[in-house]
């Protein structure tokens, strides 16, 4: 594929990684460490972890190449503070501190690599939440509390951050860090699609 863009389009400008087994990982939410399989680790770093890594190290070479590009990350603030499990958070700190450590290779290159936090999606997945009684659409999360989707980002809310990185002359300078999406709207100027800024 990577050989394929190279060729037809003579180069590759932006790579986002945002992968992760959301299906398999669901039913161990909330779940101490001893209550989560060992399986559970190896879904969430053979697709959250090291499909990342394995795109990278196919995007970076073109990239380098025409001293140009952005490696993103779809991370989360698991990677810093407990959420959902400790598989959960393990897996989102190995790809904010692969992101790092990618920065730090890059640097020289005109290529960045940002990991970025949206906050609550409202994917296919939680479209389907059904609305309660109330007309409210609630998930709740073991032990983290309830979420109101209504408040949720759009899938496109991240996207337009990635346009706001991927059009940043100077994004270089952002390379290797963590930023929430809601810090980067702030930051470059855009909304959700319905105006708001939600928080992160």
């Amino acid at each position: 594929v990577f050989d394929r863009i190279r060729d037809e389009s003579g180069g590759l400008d932006v790579l986002v990684n945002n992968v992760y087994n959301s299906p398999a990982a669901a039913r161990w939410l909330g779940k101490p460490f001893w209550q989560v399989p060992a399986k559970a680790w190896d879904e969430t770093f053979d697709v959250g972890v090291r499909s990342h890594y394995a795109a990278a190290v196919l995007a970076a070479p073109p990239m380098i190449e025409r001293r140009r590009g952005l490696i993103v990350a779809v991370s989360s603030p698991g990677a810093i503070r407990y959420m959902h499990n400790v598989v959960y958070g393990v897996g989102k700190a190995a790809v904010d501190r692969m992101t790092a450590d990618m920065a730090h290779d890059l640097v020289g290159t005109g290529v960045a690599a940002v990991s970025i936090w949206p906050g609550i999606v409202n994917t296919e997945l939680l479209q389907l939440v059904p609305r309660g009684t109330d007309g409210r659409r609630v998930v709740q999360l073991p032990g983290e509390g309830e979420f109101d989707l209504d408040d949720a980002e759009t899938p496109r809310f991240a996207g337009r951050a990635v346009v706001a990185l991927a059009t940043d002359p100077d994004v270089t300078r952002l390379s290797g860090q963590a930023v929430t999406v809601a810090e980067l709207a702030r930051r470059y100027g855009f909304t959700d699609i319905d105006g708001r800024v939600p928080g992160s």
